[in-house]
């Protein structure tokens, strides 16, 4: 049995009748709103009719398929509907229940308190001329310049990045990819510029992490999330950050027909997994990237965006990373609208606050102004008390 928190603003009608819930029962629950509500995968009969009786106790509700409570299937799917108050008692509720219910609970509890993190924008500098975009393609002084000015217009986090790793990209080998990146980390240590910004090195090889970090970078930013001993290695011994990011496959093919039963329980058990790995090496510092675009069909990177608060349960910060990607052009394409790269900031804007407003604190992008801009009106809007 797992569950993962649904957005408040998913269309419940739409997940009762798919779950196969009674007409009258939809009826009565549409009409209730919660500020929680956790899809429950797989639970037991005798499981759910226990935390059904117990939800009704408290004023809470659980949606479940027709014939559920007479064990017509020994396992389904439900839907829990509560509040804060509702959620701290059933969390403490469930551990005395059998059926695995204590699991449930020990599930449950991660959801009472979600942290909130300050928000921080990432521009990228990639040292590449493959990269997707070829606005973010910068060398030597000229990366430096605009280094600067990534920081005057806002950026806490600068990252550098050697090589491509778009839809049917191919790695160089090491040797090239420092030969890329090197110029840049040598004149950021030269200038000192880690004194002024936090530096990310976008890598998944630990000799390029190495070089990074005994310059001054303090993040990495692993695209494998953090597949390499070796490279857990290294972070641990720098006392850096990692940025653990979920993909599916590798770039030369991961977009040839992804297909995930439930994305969302998937890359949490990716996470679940590296996390440990990650504090087994000694990592303190981790960031979650749900990988947008990385092995992921529209569908998947629109409810890994939408249903993103649910992954603040790991109590570290979310980085989002959707800028001027080919999602965008996906749903334009809808309307018979194509788009490039270049066109795309607009969809960009869109993705990105809404992925603030679901969780993220990390946005990394390649248009730092605008991006300042537009997440500091959406602060000051949110945050707005009568």
């Amino acid at each position: 049995m797992r569950i993962f928190k649904l957005n408040p603003d998913t269309d419940i009608l739409k997940v009762m009748q798919k779950l196969g819930v009674d007409k009258p029962g939809i009826e009565i629950m549409k009409k209730k709103s919660s500020k929680f509500m956790f899809y429950i995968k797989d639970i037991s009969c005798g499981a759910a009719n226990i935390l059904k009786q117990d939800a009704l106790s408290i004023g809470a509700e659980l949606a479940v398929p027709i014939g559920a409570p007479n064990c017509k299937k020994e396992k389904f799917d439900a839907v829990l509907f509560c509040n804060q108050k509702q959620l701290e008692i059933l969390s403490k509720k469930e551990l005395s229940q059998p059926f695995k219910l204590k699991d449930f609970a020990k599930q449950l509890k991660k959801f009472v308190n979600l942290p909130k993190f300050p928000l921080k924008i990432m521009g990228v500098i990639n040292a590449n001329d493959d990269s997707f975009f070829e606005g973010s393609r910068f060398s030597g002084s000229e990366a430096v310049r605009e280094i600067e000015k990534m920081i005057n217009d806002g950026a806490k986090i600068i990252d550098i990045g050697g090589v491509s790793s778009r839809p049917g990209s191919v790695y160089p080998g090491v040797e090239e990819e420092l030969k890329r990146v090197k110029p840049i980390i040598d004149e950021i240590y030269k200038n000192r510029l880690y004194e002024k910004v936090i530096f990310s090195i976008d890598t998944f090889k630990a000799e390029i992490l190495e070089y990074a970090l005994d310059r001054g970078f303090k993040i990495a930013n692993d695209i494998t999330g953090l597949e390499s001993d070796e490279y857990a290695k290294i972070v641990a011994k720098y006392n850096a950050s990692v940025v653990i990011m979920h993909k599916k496959g590798i770039p030369k093919d991961m977009q040839k027909n992804p297909f995930y039963e439930n994305v969302i329980l998937e890359v949490d058990e990716f996470f679940d997994s590296r996390i440990k790995k990650a504090k087994s090496f000694g990592i303190k510092d981790i960031i979650l990237d749900v990988g947008i675009g990385f092995g992921k069909r529209l569908e998947d990177n629109l409810a890994l965006i939408k249903h993103l608060e649910h992954f603040l349960h790991f109590g570290y910060e979310i980085l989002m990373g959707a800028s001027r990607k080919s999602m965008i052009d996906m749903i334009m394409q809808k309307e018979g609208i194509s788009t490039t790269p270049a066109k795309r900031l607009p969809g960009t804007l869109a993705i990105h606050i809404q992925s603030v407003k679901n969780g993220a604190s990390i946005i990394r992008c390649h248009d730092v102004a605008e991006h300042f801009q537009a997440l500091r009106v959406f602060e000051e809007i949110r945050n707005f008390d009568v």
